[in-house]
């Protein structure tokens, strides 16, 4: 990654974290409609919903929103177009994605990890609510965010982030890695 796509509208980038659990009967459908697909990773059947959509929508976040409909699972998403930046977390927040704005103000960053805005010398803003898109327009140099997809109740990080994925040095959903990890570790002794 990233999946680069050119298309009619012209050319797509687009990095995932996560699982699509619904993956192969999406994947099956694209098949019988005509897509050749090069790999066997989810991304590249995500990436295809979004030119899909694309065509028939009038942006290209219009398109992420209308793919996010379809798609079910895990996923943490970061596409590229030639003036938009744009990233998109699963309804269920299971991944992580965060924001960090660039030295001197000199845009945006997403990254499922703080600490690789840190490697970049970006600023930690916050993080993408679950179901929520942010654009970085290059254009208006403004961050906006679509929430249609937010506030579902049962939203609920992976548990595997804070105990196993994720770099100690980062913050996820305000909190230290390195810290919970620790706390966890006075839950057990509290409770063996």
């Amino acid at each position: 990654q990233p999946l680069v796509l050119n298309y009619v509208k012209g050319t797509l980038a687009l990095a995932h974290n996560g699982n699509l659990v619904n993956a192969p009967e999406l994947r099956r459908e694209l098949e019988y409609s005509g897509a050749i697909f090069q790999t066997t990773i989810d991304s590249e059947t995500i990436a295809y919903y979004i030119a899909r959509e694309r065509v028939q929508t009038k942006n290209v976040q219009e398109a992420v929103s209308r793919t996010m409909d379809d798609i079910e699972g895990a996923y943490s998403l970061v596409i590229m177009t030639h003036t938009k930046l744009i990233a998109a977390r699963d309804p269920n927040g299971f991944r992580p994605l965060c924001i960090g704005e660039l030295p001197d103000g000199n845009g945006y960053a997403f990254a499922s990890e703080s600490c690789a805005l840190d490697a970049v010398g970006a600023t930690l803003l916050r993080d993408v609510e679950p179901g929520e898109i942010v654009i970085a327009d290059t254009k208006t140099g403004e961050l906006r965010s679509i929430k249609d997809h937010c506030g579902r109740p049962d939203t609920q990080m992976c548990v595997f982030e804070f105990i196993y994925f994720s770099r100690p040095d980062s913050i996820i959903e305000g909190s230290s890695v390195h810290e919970a990890r620790k706390q966890a570790g006075r839950f057990l002794a509290q409770e063996h």
